[in-house]
């Protein structure tokens, strides 16, 4: 869908430019990590609002995220179907629901897109774990079920996964 070399000059282009206006710190780090999962595998603690990227040798990438609110959290067992740069976002019924001025559809690249950068979607497209437009929202209970993080990390995460990536999100 995308030409690799133009897709990564594109995403470069756009994270630098976040990462300069925002000035945020750096915040995946490599832990210790030992859950009995493949490498490659992805598991998000809702309850600790992380998720890590298992490499395999014992450790795993942890980066921080936002996840449901209360009631809208989930578990279970997925993998990613679809990777998306830049996505467009229409509102969930749901959401359309408690929020009804919101638009039908948000342009991806608007600033006021919730998906930010790169959304990567999982069961069937019922959830995503994606960028933010609100980097305020990392490390709280903030979503309607979606896994959200640093513009920066989903870009990172997006470059070391593929489509059928096993995902678990354990409370």
């Amino acid at each position: 869908m995308f030409g690799t070399g133009k897709y990564r000059a594109r995403l470069a282009g756009a994270l630098i430019g976040m990462l300069c206006a925002a000035g945020t710190a750096q915040a995946r780090e490599i832990v210790p990590f030992a859950e009995g999962v493949g490498a490659g595998t992805i598991v998000v603690r809702t309850t600790e609002r992380r998720l890590y990227l298992v490499n395999g040798d014992g450790t795993a990438i942890r980066y921080p995220v936002a996840v449901g609110k209360p009631g809208k959290q989930w578990s279970g067992a997925t993998h990613i179907d679809g990777k998306y740069y830049q996505p467009d976002w229409s509102p969930p019924a749901e959401v359309k629901r408690d929020h009804p001025r919101l638009p039908n559809l948000i342009r991806g690249g608007s600033p006021s897109n919730p998906m930010g950068v790169a959304a990567m979607t999982l069961r069937g497209g019922e959830y995503a774990i994606h960028g933010t437009n609100r980097p305020s929202s990392i490390g709280t209970f903030a979503s309607y079920g979606c896994i959200r993080m640093y513009n920066q990390d989903i870009a990172d995460l997006f470059e070391r996964v593929s489509v059928g990536t096993q995902v678990y999100v354990m409370r």
